[in-house]
């Protein structure tokens, strides 16, 4: 049989017959002289035709076969590609999750995954920042004498580098609303009760002053003790307010209420150093200017501005929160103040 089959193939080569009709057309393959397949006869030509020609695969399942192999390999050099390309985000296809395309107003590729642009917003600038919580109540004095007691090593530890200061007032800053949106999360899973919108308010307060933080990091570079520093204050400050909360709420918003009448106190001497010329006014970092939607010429001075504006709305969500608990209410039971920074 194996001689049968020899001879078929070489009385085609030798009678000008074409015997790609015995190959798979996937494949392209130039046609032999009788001399050099005789030659050849005993090396790879021959077995690699009596392998294709002996097959039992039809020639469509071959072809789709080579057709699978050679998406899987374009795909895997996209994927290369993309992985070796410095602004390109691999994509998982079999996820199907795709960031949408994004432009600014005047048509340029939005540049940030971390806020979008319908999360931006012009800080009101028109709110009154000398309003002050007089302490009335206990709880009150307790809330006011334990922030003037924690500016103390602040003032020590910073003095006058007031960039250092608020990164590290951020960092503190942005803690009490992710605890009081996280909990308020927590009892209304348990209660089977809404929240009246404020876990999604408190849960925006932090967000906004950790945007703060990114700002800030963008125009202080911290150096590592003041790393560990911030480390170290989150660890503590992190688990003090979570048990103050769940002990008491009024408390605990009394108390982030005065931390920001502190802030909006640390930006103003921030903005006279800034205007006496102690600290230059460099130009506002861009993640700045889009997220304020500030002008294209903006500087440090409008980007502290505007953190300022936002610290006092945090102070009157804040006090309002906890006169609202020394009322003997509960948050749902009042407007929560979404979108109010």
């Amino acid at each position: 049989m194996n001689r049968i089959a020899v001879r078929s193939v070489v009385g085609g080569l030798l009678g000008g017959r074409n015997c790609n009709r015995y190959i798979s057309t996937a494949v392209a393959v130039r046609p032999l002289d009788g001399a050099e397949f005789l030659n050849r006869r005993n090396g790879d030509v021959l077995g690699f035709y009596w392998r294709r020609m002996m097959s039992t695969v039809p020639q469509s399942a071959e072809t789709a076969s080579l057709g699978e192999k050679e998406q899987k390999e374009s795909q895997s050099s996209v994927s290369d590609d993309a992985k070796k390309g410095s602004d390109s985000v691999v994509v998982s296809n079999y996820w199907g999750i795709q960031r949408p395309k994004i432009t600014r107003e005047d048509g340029s590729e939005w540049p940030w995954n971390c806020f979008m642009p319908w999360e931006t917003y012009k800080s009101d600038l028109s709110i009154d920042l000398s309003k002050h919580h007089v302490p009335k109540t206990f709880l009150d004095r307790v809330a006011y004498r334990t922030v003037k007691l924690l500016r103390i090593p602040t003032d020590v530890f910073f003095q006058r580098r007031y960039g250092c200061r608020a990164m590290m007032l951020e960092t503190v800053a942005a803690v009490p609303g992710m605890v009081g949106g996280m909990l308020l999360h927590l009892r209304s899973l348990r209660k089977f009760q809404q929240s009246g919108g404020w876990i999604k308010a408190l849960l925006e307060e932090a967000e906004n002053e950790r945007m703060h933080l990114m700002t800030m990091v963008e125009l202080v570079k911290p150096v590592w003790y003041e790393r560990l520093l911030v480390l170290a204050v989150q660890g503590v400050f992190f688990n003090a307010f979570f048990v103050l909360y769940v002990l008491s709420p009024k408390l605990a918003h009394r108390v982030v209420g005065y931390l920001e009448e502190e802030a909006i106190h640390s930006y103003t001497e921030y903005l006279k150093d800034i205007d006496s010329g102690k600290i230059e006014n460099v130009p506002a970092p861009a993640i700045a200017i889009d997220y304020w939607r500030l002008p294209k010429d903006s500087t440090l001075k409008d980007v502290i501005t505007v953190i300022r504006a936002d610290e006092a709305h945090h102070r009157d969500v804040n006090h309002f929160a906890s006169d609202i608990h020394f009322q003997g209410k509960e948050l749902r039971e009042a407007p929560a103040p979404l979108g109010y920074h």
